[in-house]
């Protein structure tokens, strides 16, 4: 039986078991009070160190949900997240998170166990070649031989996570280095390893910007995850008040400065930036890159290009920038507030709404105008108004995640998440980032809005919310479909060639109520704001299942469907 000392002997003790060791660091000089994991026999002497350092361990029911909570948590807490899995299956489960917060520039944390080096290579249970399957995706991984040196490679991991353009790590500690004991009286415990040194962009390229900046009739800003990540709210806000330039902020990012600000073009939604981007003479993009999302750069072919970002492999990549800006997006505004002196053309972002506006009246028409059934649109205007802007909204799906993340706005950054709008397109994110998003602000009302397959891929995690406290309200917009296939199938082979895509009625908030939260069916329009209502007052992890119209196809899907048409 393995001797477990208690916190006063362990302050005081000069040999603690290896595995103590990351506990400590991540407590002591991470500041890292929380993590996500899924127990197991290779990592639970790691565990008993968390307990003993007071860290919050938040166990999960699928280790994929361990991965994407931490990939929420370093956007709502602002540090790198970390989470904890065993050897084999249990690593594995974790890949699909951690693609995702690779693809999304996620600092990520993730420490493994691994079989006992000792028995690599000999059939032991869940020996498993880790860091091949891997290592195309993390932005550093190894494993720890040396017990005395665990501290040394947490601090490895962390600069690695969040040094340049951020992502996850993959660190190993076999069993058999983690239950050695070590003598810490000249062991330091660590230097923090998550320091971030930001470049500062090359004045010629501010001038050069600046320049076109102050020349341009029509220019529109748009900024990603990039802007979040560089905590830059003040020298943005200076930067639009003084040139007047219309704007969008995606990813993470959203939010950075509200939806509402009078020069922020979400009240378009994906249609004013179309709309944006097609007249604009100038487009700056700020920590983002131009991929699917964007057209891959090629809906703006007239415009000029300003792009800024931590990772020079960016500021050219698919469409060539006039002026490329490499360094930290804070340091980046702060030197282009000092070289721009004039607003733009005054006229061009009243013009620009008028536009937008006209091509989505019918949209709005929906948002305030009853149905039967519902439709999503109305759905996500209901769910807005009862619940408000002091609020984190998480969007999953694929129909579900155009109508939400339209539907919604953002007062704080990342105060509306499309959780899977983003690279990688990760269906199933919404319920793992509403308990990150909830565990890392938990005076703040976080809402899941999510379609009913996403729904099923990590359902069993309100389980979770309930064993850790964790209220947050999950919206279903249950138009008992894989939505996006299902209409695509339609539009592309006809209604009568559906396979693979109805999922049918399914009573989700019964699955919930089962788990110890609180459900509601929803099928009437009257009902949807004071369900929502209740549910934020029940103080439970909620589900609220609104059946909504099954044939609303939403604009992205037929995008999807003409980029998928043969040429």
């Amino acid at each position: 039986m393995i001797y477990k000392p208690s916190l006063m002997e362990m302050k005081t003790m000069t040999n603690m078991y290896a595995a103590y060791l990351i506990s400590r660091y991540l407590k002591e000089i991470e500041n890292i009070d929380t993590i996500f994991a899924l127990s197991g026999g290779h990592i639970d002497l790691i565990l008993d160190g968390c307990l003993e350092h007071d860290i919050r361990v938040i166990d999960v029911r699928h280790e994929q949900s361990a991965a994407m909570m931490a990939h929420a948590w370093s956007i709502y807490r602002k540090q790198p997240g970390v989470c904890l899995v065993t050897a084999g299956p249990g690593f594995t489960n974790s890949l699909t998170g951690l693609v995702n917060a690779a693809q999304e520039n996620a600092p990520l944390v993730c420490i493994s166990g691994c079989v006992k080096v000792k028995d690599w290579g000999r059939g032991a249970l869940q020996d498993l070649n880790q860091g091949d399957m891997v290592k195309s995706v993390v932005k550093w991984h190894d494993v720890c031989h040396d017990p005395t040196r665990i501290s040394e490679y947490l601090a490895t991991a962390f600069r690695h996570a969040v040094s340049g353009r951020p992502g996850p790590v993959l660190l190993e500690i076999p069993p058999d280095v983690l239950d050695v004991k070590v003598d810490v009286t000249d062991l330091p415990p660590g230097k923090k390893g998550s320091i971030r040194y930001t470049p500062e962009p090359n004045p010629e390229s501010i001038r050069a910007a600046a320049e076109l900046i102050q020349n341009a009739q029509r220019p529109f800003l748009i900024g990603g995850s990039g802007v979040a990540f560089s905590n830059c709210r003040e020298e943005l806000s200076e930067f639009i008040e003084k040139t007047g330039i219309p704007f969008i902020l995606m990813g993470a990012g959203r939010g950075t400065i509200p939806d509402t600000h009078p020069l922020s073009t979400w009240d378009g939604g994906l249609v004013g930036i179309s709309v944006a981007l097609g007249q604009a003479d100038l487009v700056l993009g700020l920590g983002l890159r131009f991929n699917w999302l964007l057209n891959f750069g090629q809906g703006f072919p007239k415009a000029q290009v300003i792009r800024a970002d931590i990772d020079a492999t960016e500021l050219d990549r698919n469409r060539p920038s006039d002026v490329g800006l490499l360094g930290d997006i804070r340091l980046i505004l702060s030197q282009l507030n000092k070289a721009v002196t004039c607003k733009t053309n005054p006229d061009w972002p009243q013009s620009l709404r008028e536009t937008y506006i006209s091509y989505i009246q019918d949209e709005i028409t929906r948002r305030e105008r009853p149905s039967k059934p519902i439709h999503p649109v109305r759905l996500m205007a209901e769910t807005y108004k009862a619940a408000g802007d002091d609020t984190v909204y998480i969007i999953d799906g694929g129909d579900t995640c155009y109508f939400g993340t339209v539907g919604t706005y953002a007062a704080e950054t990342a105060g509306v998440l499309s959780a899977s709008g983003g690279q990688f397109g990760c269906l199933g994110t919404g319920i793992p980032f509403g308990l990150a998003a909830k565990a890392a602000t938990p005076e703040k009302t976080v809402i899941v809005i999510t379609g009913d397959g996403s729904f099923g891929f990590n359902a069993m995690e309100f389980d979770t919310a309930v064993r850790h406290n964790l209220p947050f309200v999950c919206i279903v917009n249950n138009d008992q479909a894989w939505g996006m296939i299902k209409h695509g199938q339609e539009v592309k082979y006809g209604s009568d060639r559906l396979i693979a895509s109805e999922l049918g009625v399914v009573r989700y908030e019964e699955v919930v109520k089962s788990l110890g939260g609180y459900g509601e069916l929803v099928e009437n329009d009257e009902d949807i704001q004071p369900a929502i209502t209740r549910a934020l007052a029940s103080g439970k992890p909620a589900c609220i299942n609104v059946m909504t119209d099954p044939t609303a196809i939403s604009l992205a899907t037929y995008q999807f469907v003409s980029s998928f048409k043969k040429e």
